[in-house]
């Protein structure tokens, strides 16, 4: 890749470490939307941490800091039941940020979904520093994420 189309002082993501960070991430995170520990995605995540997921849906908004992403992590796990499972496929590696092609599938109420998502990354050595989701097609993403999916709040 030719550097005249970077911005000055940006340095290259190296290729093969790209693939193994995220490779890490999408590994645990099936692991742990499988019911699994926290602990290797906390691993490979900043203190802070930002994660943005888009529309007008039950996991929509902008999460700020480890405790909030893993709280969203821990939402998200809850609201498919341990049925959530990420698909990635391509991987672009840019100059200064990675996307993944993922595609996603959970079951909800005995019917399993499917979407489409550009995860776009931005590393810190080891760790993912933010993504942003991007979803293909926004009106599948929320009919998977729909609000009457996540389980009602408890009342005391």
């Amino acid at each position: 890749m030719s550097t005249a189309h970077q911005p000055a002082g940006a340095s290259s993501i190296d290729r093969a470490h790209a693939l193994s960070v995220l490779r890490a991430l999408h590994d645990a995170q099936n692991a742990m939307y499988s019911g699994g520990e926290m602990d290797a995605i906390r691993a490979l995540l900043t203190e802070e941490i930002e994660w943005h997921v888009p529309g007008e849906n039950a996991i929509a908004g902008d999460y700020h800091g480890i405790s909030e992403v893993i709280d969203y992590f821990h939402r998200r796990r809850a609201i498919a039941s341990n049925t959530l499972r990420l698909h990635p496929e391509e991987i672009l590696v840019g100059a200064t940020h990675v996307a993944v092609l993922t595609d996603g599938t959970a079951t909800f109420g005995g019917v399993e979904h499917r979407w489409s998502t550009v995860g776009l990354y931005r590393l810190l050595g080891n760790q993912i520093a933010a993504c942003w989701l991007l979803a293909l097609d926004q009106d599948a993403f929320d009919r998977a994420w729909a609000p009457h999916h996540a389980p009602a709040p408890r009342t005391t």
